[in-house]
């Protein structure tokens, strides 16, 4: 999950809410749109590679 932020960036989150604090885990703070995506991407890869 990618949101927009007030400094123009763009940060990476994951998609499940941590139970313990309600919130979505960083998974990292880009300054394009592309680079999130790019890194969303390899995240997705490592998840699946047990």
């Amino acid at each position: 999950m990618i949101t927009k932020l007030k400094s123009g960036g763009y940060r990476l989150h994951s998609r499940k809410k941590n139970p313990k604090t309600g919130k979505r885990r960083n998974l990292g703070t880009f300054k394009s749109l592309a680079a999130a995506k790019k890194h969303e991407r390899a995240v997705q890869f490592f998840k699946r590679r047990g």
